[in-house]
């Protein structure tokens, strides 16, 4: 066996481990909501409140979405709160219709992150990695360019994410899509951060 070898076996592991561990703690919704909910996460029009809550619970784990604040935006960008919550995550019925806006369910941290990406920064500012639940699978166009918006879409299955920008050369994971396991999206970027496949 190579020196080292083992280490990177585990690694996978204990990051899984780390973002368990991550999502016990509660973490207070702050002004990056209001940030992030201009990203257009709005769900499809003519669907009723019942309807976008289910389908924004459907993104994340039952102990986490059915104590989450639930959120949509309407046409003009505008916050609306479908039902409060007392968790600290916030779920998102997203737009089945638009690639690259799933249903999802994120932490403080995580919202953060995506408000950083939509307002074009040079990189997230949370401070603590993210969680990000979407267990009802998504869209996207690249798993190495965070700016592509031409290419094919890729559909990806039920996923969760830890948003912060692991390096592939110190965690020894891969930086391509794969069914099962976890890889790196947007390795080298910033933005970089970690798919895990499958429900947590």
């Amino acid at each position: 066996m190579k020196p080292g070898s083992s280490r990177r076996k585990l690694l996978p592991g204990i990051v899984t481990a780390v973002a368990l561990l991550l999502t016990g703690g509660i973490r207070h919704i702050s002004r990056a909501e209001s940030q992030a909910l201009g990203n257009g996460m709005s769900a499809t029009a003519g669907d009723t409140p019942q309807e976008k809550i289910a389908r924004a619970m459907s993104a994340g784990p039952d102990n986490v979405s059915r104590s989450a604040r639930i959120i949509d935006t309407d046409a003009q960008g505008k916050r609306i709160v479908l039902r409060e919550g007392n968790n600290g995550f916030t779920c998102m019925p997203g737009n089945s219709k638009v690639v690259g806006e799933p249903p999802m369910c994120v932490d403080a941290a995580s919202m953060q992150w995506f408000a950083d990406a939509k307002a074009h920064k040079p990189k997230p500012t949370n401070t603590v990695p993210g969680i990000t639940y979407m267990l009802a699978g998504a869209t996207q166009r690249s798993d190495s360019d965070p700016s592509d918006s031409t290419s094919m879409p890729i559909e990806v299955g039920a996923h969760w994410m830890i948003m912060w920008p692991f390096d592939p050369k110190t965690t020894g994971l891969p930086t391509t899509h794969r069914p099962t396991g976890a890889y790196i999206m947007w390795a080298g970027s910033p933005y970089a951060h970690v798919h895990i496949m499958g429900r947590p």
